[in-house]
């Protein structure tokens, strides 16, 4: 019996175990390699002259920001591999101690001595050298939480066919009727994205906030929940973000200098005009890797937000549509991935990591170019961050991790 035990352990073992996806792992170092070469060259300047000390204090030691997004790199590829050999069945249950564990650690960004503040915004935690965003976490903790409780329901979601409500209470039937629509049903995933766009929102950091809401979004659309509830959250969220977006200063301020930063070209326009002569000045082919002029000062951000602008004014118009192309092959061999995933957990699980990672790149190439109104959403591998960088290594690994069972037979 003992070596029964141990031989059906093996066989679960070794579903876990079959071999990643090298096109898609491949994909993921090329992207992970040029970010760290092109944030070396965007980086070093404002490295070198120190330019905002009681922010990030680089000591004039122009490799500051790439050592440590070097590290970061290496520490999130090395969680990647280590990721990507664990059964991703074990994500079930860690979810919900993933979401907890952000919402705990978003909250003590307001404890003193714990939290950072930096712009106005209290949203990071320090511990030591380390400096990370809680609201980065969070982001996978709604991916895990719903692909687990989703990926245990059918296509349509609805009330267990047994269930019966008093019909003759009003309580009993108005339940009833929610029931089957379906509301009851979304009442778990509506409260924990309120809990965790609530603290986010105290945080004020709306990028965040869009970026959890994309992610819940996905995983749900993907789960066949009905349009018709996106519909009614539309009518619901367009009107109250109009009210945000016009009854606040900084947030019209935004809209204002997206339509014409000409307004204020010394002040808040200055980003994203320096952003479009960075982009303009590279031309066809560039100016040469390294060879960028608007980094010498003149670009704020010009290693994180807007580090495009720079990729693109070094590499041109060419090198700029090289790497749209490899964002899209990475995202569109995600798809595949959860298209070909043995069960529909890992369905969802990459579904909710590919569409966030497809809207970041949209968004941030997008308010770079002076497509969309600013967002303060980077861009992944590329932009400036280590906690971020760290994360979408992580969700990588996770995405291999479903890889590895794409050759065992199907769930049911």
């Amino acid at each position: 019996m003992a070596r029964k035990a141990k031989r059906d352990l093996t066989i679960e073992q070794k579903l876990a175990r079959g071999p990643i996806d090298l096109p898609f792992l491949a994909l993921v170092m090329l992207l992970t390699a040029l970010g760290l070469i092109v944030l070396l060259s965007a980086s070093f300047p404002s490295a070198m002259y120190n330019l905002s000390p009681k922010v990030t204090d680089t000591g004039g030691d122009p490799l500051y920001y790439f050592n440590r997004q070097f590290g970061f790199a290496l520490m999130g590829v090395v969680a990647m591999f280590i990721i990507s050999k664990i059964d991703y069945q074990q994500f079930r249950w860690m979810s919900i101690f993933v979401l907890a564990g952000s919402v705990v650690l978003m909250l003590l960004v307001f404890v003193p001595g714990i939290g950072k503040t930096g712009g106005g915004a209290a949203r990071w935690i320090k511990l030591g050298p380390v400096r990370f965003q809680p609201s980065e976490i969070a982001k996978v903790g709604i991916i895990l939480y719903f692909a687990a409780r989703l990926s245990k329901r059918g296509i349509q979601l609805g009330p267990p066919k047994d269930k019966k409500w008093n019909r003759r209470t009003l309580l009993g039937r108005t339940c009833e009727r929610l029931d089957n629509i379906g509301f009851l049903e979304l009442v778990p995933y509506g409260v924990a994205l309120v809990v965790v766009l609530g603290v986010i929102a105290l945080q004020k950091h709306m990028s965040a906030m869009i970026l959890v809401i994309v992610a819940a979004a996905s995983v749900l659309f993907a789960a066949g929940i009905s349009l018709g509830w996106f519909a009614a959250a539309g009518a619901v969220v367009a009107p109250l973000l109009w009210f945000i977006i016009t009854q606040t200063d900084y947030m019209k301020a935004r809209i204002d200098i997206w339509l014409d930063p000409f307004v204020d070209p010394r002040g808040n326009g200055y980003q994203p005009i320096q952003g479009r002569i960075a982009i303009g000045s590279g031309g066809l082919l560039g100016v040469g890797l390294g060879n960028s002029r608007q980094k010498y000062l003149f670009l704020p951000e010009e290693h994180n937000d807007y580090i495009f602008s720079i990729w693109c004014e070094e590499m041109g118009m060419v090198g700029a549509v090289v790497l749209m192309a490899l964002f899209a092959l990475l995202i569109i061999r995600g798809f595949w991935l959860a298209l070909h995933a043995r069960d529909r957990f890992g369905t969802l699980l990459i579904v909710g990591i590919m569409s966030l990672m497809a809207f970041q790149v949209f968004f941030n190439i997008g308010v770079v170019t002076g497509f969309l109104p600013p967002t303060g959403i980077s861009l992944p591998f590329f932009s400036y961050g280590g906690t971020a960088l760290m994360i979408t290594l992580g969700e990588m690994g996770m995405v291999l991790s479903v890889s590895r069972q794409i050759t065992a037979p199907k769930a049911e």
